[in-house]
């Protein structure tokens, strides 16, 4: 099993004695960028640098799963020690949850490893996951197949003031997942509002922002499981964003997932299955199984869906490696969603390796 660990504080000096370079940067800047109040309550929240990578609870759940079905497990961090880890113990089978660190590959860098030594993997492929990291490809990609996705351009530098544009626009950046970077302020009303958040995430996040029409219906996320043929869509999940506070804008930000939506402190925000008209519901459904197909996407994803002004669902996110806290209290979405389907925490994860054996069984 291949992972990236979300430590309580990551300072370079401990990074660097875990197998990773003495360069390991962290985001210092965001802290600059969030509402007051939500520091003080907060404040081992707002450093966003690991929100990626995941909890020991989330990667000791997903062990007991396999073990549960009788597998052995060796346990392989992605650091700077795994391509040789993983050459020498030659695994049968790699159930890979790596998020990397370096770049905006870095989804991609285990199963492009995994690929050159010839060793089997859960999840997409390293192109798949590359271009779903990169927002802007991915749209390109869906936009081609004719799969509705928001209107968008990016860049990394301010706009002058004569470019006419039509607001509000939804500003995010380009390389980022786990809601970093997605703040209240990303929902823009005019040409000001926006390039100060270009400049912030330029300057939070070194890279161009991603700049879509903001569109105002409902949101939902969408669990994959298989494949070809037997692609499962989940039940659905709407995001009630009705109940996000009164004086924020409506989507899951930053602010909304990691400090609002807290085990302690739930926010009644989901609804699964979704409460939406049939007509609608098989919508979501079709499209995203069109968008699994055209991206080639493999075993398992979540897919991120907005209605526009014509209730028309439109892919606003990818997740090729979709979060996946064990604990119900925690509110993540995919386990919500395969517990609606009947499977528990050990059959869903279970559920994801059987699919990719049999993906392999068949190319072979």
């Amino acid at each position: 099993m291949t992972y990236n660990a979300k430590h309580e504080s990551e300072g370079s000096e401990s990074l660097a004695g875990r197998g990773f370079h003495e360069s390991f940067p962290k985001n210092n800047n965001a802290v600059k960028y969030i509402d007051k109040n939500l520091i003080e309550n907060y404040p081992e929240r707002i450093d966003d640098t690991f929100a990626e990578w995941d909890s020991f609870e989330t990667i000791d759940a997903v062990k007991n799963a396999l073990l549960s079905a009788g597998n052995k497990v060796e346990m392989i961090e992605a650091d700077d020690d795994a391509f040789g880890k993983l050459k020498d113990s030659k695994p049968d089978f790699v159930f890979n949850i790596a998020e990397g660190f370096y770049g905006a590959s870095r989804e991609s860098q285990i199963p492009s490893i995994l690929e050159m030594l010839n060793i089997p993997y859960t999840g997409s492929d390293s192109i798949t996951t590359g271009i779903c990291h990169d927002k802007s490809r991915c749209k390109e990609i869906l936009s081609y197949y004719k799969i509705p996705n928001p209107g968008f351009f990016i860049t990394d530098r301010e706009i002058i003031n004569h470019v006419k544009l039509l607001f509000p626009k939804f500003v995010k950046p380009l390389h980022e997942g786990s809601s970093k970077g997605i703040y209240n302020s990303s929902v823009v009303k005019d040409m000001d509002e926006l390039n100060n958040e270009i400049l912030r995430i330029k300057e939070t996040y070194n890279q161009y922002s991603l700049i879509e029409d903001f569109l105002g219906g409902k949101e939902f996320t969408v669990a994959m499981l298989g494949n070809g043929d037997d692609v499962r869509v989940l039940p659905v999940v709407e995001i009630n964003l009705d109940l996000v506070p009164e004086d924020f804008n409506k989507i899951y930000s930053y602010e909304v997932k990691w400090f609002f939506d807290t085990r302690e402190n739930q926010l009644d925000i989901f609804d699964c299955p979704a409460k939406v008209s049939g007509k609608i519901y098989s919508s979501i459904e079709n499209v995203c199984r069109d968008a699994f197909k055209v991206l080639r996407l493999r075993d398992w994803a979540r897919i991120d869906v907005r209605l526009d002004g014509k209730n028309i669902p439109n892919i606003i996110e990818i997740n090729p490696l979709p979060g996946i806290l064990p604990d119900p209290a925690d509110n993540s979405c995919y386990p919500k969603a395969a517990r609606e389907a009947g499977m528990d925490y050990n059959k869903m994860i279970n559920a994801v390796l059987d699919a990719a054996i049999k993906r392999y069984k068949e190319y072979k």
